[in-house]
């Protein structure tokens, strides 16, 4: 009889250990995405098209997944002319570009105002044709050769500094950021370095950077 009290004790006493450590412990909340979205167009870029030989329309699509980490689409349209150095060439085409940032501060009555950094992949598939490539020639002489339109493609990183204000209480914002790049690879017409690519933009070298002054809306 007294085993039997003992052992039903025992049990009993584990039963309400056990009971009592899983209701110290909270329930972790599972991460659960809420549909959010802000998209966004580069007025300052599409505004100066119409005043120079570069026309680059570009936007984007960025959404919050979690507290301060945003995702963000980028897509656009570009075309331009390069004429330096005794280069003659224009290039047209779409690019695109991933990628995410991170809230450094916010407003703590809105918290899509705020300053961010973050990064991006991008790539462009192009359409480029060199009207003239300088050319050394025997005895130091100096000529030009021209090369027919040709489908090239360049791939680059970027980075994001920047931030966002709404305007007065309305689901209008404005969205400011610099753009560091660096090409990482691309295709070459007869060994030639590409000198401009759209999205990436004007650069006899790797590095870039670029600017954009957007007007975004949430949803």
């Amino acid at each position: 009889m007294k085993t039997r009290l003992i052992f039903t004790f025992f049990f009993s006493l584990l039963g309400i250990l056990s009971f009592a450590q899983e209701t110290k412990e909270p329930k972790k909340e599972k991460w659960k995405y809420k549909p959010n979205f802000m998209v966004g167009l580069d007025a300052l870029n599409a505004g100066a098209s119409f005043f120079s030989d570069r026309k680059l329309y570009e936007g984007f699509i960025s959404s919050k997944l979690n507290d301060n980490v945003h995702a963000v689409i980028e897509a656009g349209f570009e075309k331009n002319i390069y004429q330096k150095n005794s280069y003659d060439a224009k290039v047209s085409g779409p690019f695109l570009k991933l990628g995410a940032f991170y809230m450094l501060a916010k407003d703590a009555e809105n918290e899509f105002n705020g300053f961010y950094v973050g990064g991006k992949a991008a790539t462009s598939f192009y359409t480029q044709e060199y009207m003239a490539v300088p050319v050394r020639g025997y005895g130091g002489s100096n000529f030009s050769l021209a090369f027919p339109s040709s489908s090239q493609s360049s791939y680059w990183i970027e980075g994001m500094i920047g931030g966002r204000v709404q305007l007065f209480d309305s689901n209008f914002y404005i969205d400011v950021n610099l753009q560091p790049k660096y090409l990482i690879a691309t295709s070459k017409q007869d060994d030639i370095q590409p000198m401009i690519v759209p999205g990436f933009g004007k650069s006899s070298s790797k590095f870039n950077m670029g600017f954009a002054w957007n007007i975004a809306y949430k949803f």
